[in-house]
């Protein structure tokens, strides 16, 4: 007579178990089965990398996206940032970058544009004369203009518009990756991913309920980054400020 179903999986459980206890050489392989028992079900089947690429084929089709970084400076001040951009090259970012202050930019039909505080005006205008820079603080200080492209905050703040630069960097260490637990990013479920990436390593959470979008992404190579997606293909439109 063959067992209840039930019975037979935690029988298979239990045999695994006992297998993974005597047999030395067999840690990886255990720590694999006992990972795939816990796997959301759409990624059953699926090994590490072809999650990676499923995800990453995901994540740059959404036709809108919002971004959240969190960063640190060269200096190891704290660098925050926020972006809302879409598949047409429309873009907002709120930058926020310590004591070198706060920078908002929009571009929109192809044209860039910026408005800052005080501090993130005095820290572009290092190195020239505090005349000149006293006079752009009086001047522009909250008002939006066409960005300068030779200002590096601008550069800065104009390359979180693209999700392209933190997608690329997952994609060429997909290879290393390696599935982990079930878990929760919110109120959604994920699978986490790990992999290496240089001397560091990355990790990922992915949606594991509707489009298998990546939902947190960081490294520890370099200067640690943390990433986060959401309101994915959500209505997205940009105004062109006054100036």
């Amino acid at each position: 007579m063959r067992p209840p179903a039930g019975i037979a999986a935690t029988a298979l459980r239990t045999a695994t178990a006992s297998l993974c206890v005597v047999a030395a050489l067999g840690v990886t392989a255990c720590d694999t089965v006992f990972a795939q028992q816990q796997d959301p079900a759409p990624f059953a089947r699926l090994s590490g990398p072809e999650v990676v690429n499923k995800a990453l084929a995901a994540t740059r089709a959404a036709k809108s996206v919002r971004i959240a970084v969190g960063t640190k400076s060269p200096d190891g001040a704290p660098v925050q940032t926020y972006v809302a951009t879409d598949i047409r090259g429309e873009c907002t970012v709120t930058l926020s970058m310590g004591a070198a202050g706060t920078m908002e930019l929009v571009r929109t039909g192809g044209t860039v544009y910026t408005q800052s505080d005080e501090a993130m005006l005095r820290a572009a205008g290092a190195g020239r004369s505090r005349t000149t820079v006293d006079t752009e603080v009086k001047n522009l200080t909250g008002r939006w203009v066409k960005a300068r492209p030779s200002d590096r905050y601008t550069a800065e703040a104009l390359s979180y518009c693209d999700r392209k630069v933190f997608l690329d960097r997952l994609a060429g260490n997909s290879a290393t990756a390696h599935k982990g637990r079930a878990a929760t990013v919110g109120s959604t479920p994920v699978l986490s991913l790990t992999g290496t990436a240089g001397r560091g390593t990355w990790t990922a959470a992915i949606a594991a309920e509707g489009r298998p979008h990546i939902l947190k992404l960081s490294f520890s190579t370099g200067t640690p980054v943390t990433v986060e997606f959401s309101e994915f293909d959500q209505p997205f439109t940009v105004k062109r400020p006054a100036v």
